[in-house]
């Protein structure tokens, strides 16, 4: 089957892309490049520089044999949308309509959608399934659970099966793809820079949550098995199997115990200190994957945060000014 991966040059989309060409697909990958890097879409994969802004485009490129869309294209820091929502929900919002409307008019049905936890905003309770509330706290989570209602209402007016994959942290490498985020904004390659001395601390965003020790809970998933439940929801779109699924450990790591976690994989102490909160972080954010191994047949292989960091790290020695563009 020929595959469409949106945002396929971004660090998830990249990942992605590499499980879809090792279990035999076709991949086309289409990114305008404003986030993710050239250097980053697998050399076996057809690449396309487009925006989803542009319609026409999009419809092109959709018209030429697809079978399905992952789509991973969106911007995705909370912080920025705090400040400029309209850029995501411009960015995020339109060019998800864009997709769809190319879907409909190409006969292409199936789509998995990377989503967010992030669309339950302030959990009521830990750990979050699928059926907890749904109230995001910022314009980033916002604007992915309204693609998730599109594509719900996708799916009785057009036809188009969607199954909508929320997780938080997606962390660690591949042998080919890591993280490499210009500026940085995920917690564990800021870490490492702080211990390979490429920045002269961390800064902890708040050490006075009603947390074990003050900081932020979060949910780590290893990026490879992030791509291998991709793989399986497109083969369960195949089977009619729809809706969304968590993605997650059933718990979660502090920031300072990510921290102490990578100070004994590198070998380095670890310099940080402790700032202001950052609006719209939310204290714990866990999620439950049950509903994911039952129907998806998914299972995490990589489950250590200790794991996560070491390949994170290890690709980073392999590459260590990041991708060359």
């Amino acid at each position: 089957m020929k595959v469409l991966v949106t945002g396929g040059a971004g660090y998830i989309g990249s990942v992605v892309a590499e499980y879809l060409i090792e279990e035999g697909y076709e991949v086309v990958i289409a990114d305008d490049l404003s986030t993710g890097h050239r250097d980053a879409v697998d050399r076996r994969a057809s690449f396309v520089e487009l925006s989803l802004l542009d319609g026409e485009s999009v419809r092109h490129i959709l018209s030429d044999g697809i079978g399905a869309v992952l789509h991973f294209a969106a911007f995705s820091l909370v912080s920025e949308s705090m400040k400029d929502p309209l850029k995501y929900y411009r960015n995020n919002i339109c060019g998800a309509v864009n997709l769809v409307n190319g879907m409909v008019e190409s006969g292409v049905k199936n789509i998995v959608f990377s989503s967010t936890a992030a669309v339950y905003g302030e959990p009521e309770g830990v750990p979050i399934t699928e059926d907890s509330r749904l109230l995001p706290v910022n314009p980033y989570g916002k604007t992915k659970l309204a693609i998730e209602a599109l594509l719900e209402d996708a799916r009785p007016a057009y036809g188009i099966k969607s199954i909508s994959l929320r997780y938080f942290n997606a962390a660690g490498a591949t042998d080919l793809h890591g993280e490499d985020h210009r500026p940085e904004s995920h917690l564990i390659p800021i870490i490492l820079d702080a211990a390979e001395g490429r920045r002269d601390k961390l800064t902890v965003y708040g050490g006075d949550y009603n947390t074990g020790d003050g900081t932020c809970v979060r949910d780590y998933i290893h990026v490879r098995d992030l791509a291998a439940a991709h793989i399986l929801a497109l083969r369960k779109l195949e089977e009619g199997i729809t809706g969304p699924f968590n993605l997650g450990s059933g718990n979660g790591f502090s920031v300072l115990e990510v921290i102490r976690a990578a100070s004994d994989v590198t070998g380095t102490r670890v310099p940080y200190s402790i700032g202001e909160r950052r609006e719209g972080d939310p204290a714990v954010l866990i999620a439950s994957s049950e509903k994911a191994q039952k129907v998806l047949g998914w299972k995490r292989t990589h489950t250590g945060i200790e794991d996560i960091i070491r390949d994170a790290y290890r690709w980073r020695g392999k590459y260590p000014g990041g991708y060359t563009d």
